[in-house]
């Protein structure tokens, strides 16, 4: 099944998404033939007032609500015009809440959306990324700062295996992706960890030799490196236009704590990267 509706999330605050990543959504969304829906939140920011009279804290939350409102409606403006030069179906949703009620918006409409593109998060937005990946069911694609190559495009596929069933969830989710790419290398990534499996990754291979996608695969030697360390330097080496991955965590008070490799790629995405859990 192809993805025919996907969702860009928009950040109005602090800092807004840059337009270059709104561009670069429009451009995945092009590559797929999507329709493609933008979200941006005016939020209401929420300041402690301990400290200081009310008044001030009145005149500092209305100042930094304005900045939101205006981030938001500049974003989706700057959505809607690359949007119609690129000819896609699209629409765009404004919505009004407190910052903490962020990440709960945003997860409910990427749950009825095919795909969610989030532009790379800035450290201080990520928990809405982490929301995403764990809480909405639906395959994550995270946008790096810039596309190595505009217009996005699908020439190398990299996939992490790790007989794992969140690997086995990131491919089934890709498989729009891995049937229109180029070439599709799957990566396993040995003398890491212990992987927990009788069966050979030949058998993958020809899982998806039935969906018509030929495969290449590939083993590295982490020799002492992280694994999301790895999986960076092999996808730079194979000039790979996209990552697909598991992501991982363990749950801590209802809340999800980030595996090693999806934390350090989460951070910093060196290429576009599509998590599922």
């Amino acid at each position: 099944m192809a993805f025919k509706d996907i969702l860009v999330a928009l950040n109005s605050y602090p800092d807004p998404t840059p337009v270059s990543a709104v561009e670069d959504a429009v451009s995945v969304a092009a590559a797929l033939g999507a329709h493609l829906a933008a979200l941006s939140c005016e939020t209401r920011v929420q300041l402690p007032g301990h400290f200081i009279s009310a008044s001030m804290v009145s005149g500092m939350i209305a100042a930094e609500t304005g900045k939101s409102r205006k981030n938001a409606h500049d974003l989706l403006a700057a959505f809607d015009a690359a949007a119609q030069k690129a000819g896609i179906l699209h629409e765009t949703i404004l919505e009004k809440c407190l910052t903490l009620e962020v990440p709960d918006i945003l997860v409910e409409y990427a749950r009825l959306r095919d795909l969610t593109i989030l532009p790379m998060p800035a450290a201080s937005d990520q928990w809405y990324a982490e929301a995403i990946i764990f809480g909405s069911g639906r395959p994550t694609l995270i946008l790096p700062e810039s596309l190595k190559r505009r217009p996005f495009q699908l020439g190398t596929v990299a996939v992490a295996w790790d007989f794992s069933r969140a690997a086995a969830r990131a491919i089934s989710d890709a498989l729009p992706m891995l049937e229109l790419a180029k070439q599709v290398r799957i990566v396993t990534v040995v003398n890491e960890k212990a992987l927990d499996t009788k069966r050979s990754d030949e058998e993958v291979a020809k899982n998806l030799a039935r969906h018509g996608i030929n495969v290449v695969l590939d083993k590295v030697d982490a020799k002492g490196k992280s694994i999301g360390a790895v999986l960076e330097s092999y996808a730079s080496s194979q000039a790979a236009d996209l990552l697909v991955m598991g992501a991982y965590g363990h749950t801590r008070l209802r809340e999800f704590v980030l595996g090693g490799a999806t934390r350090s790629l989460l951070s910093k995405p060196p290429l576009p990267i599509l998590f599922s859990h």
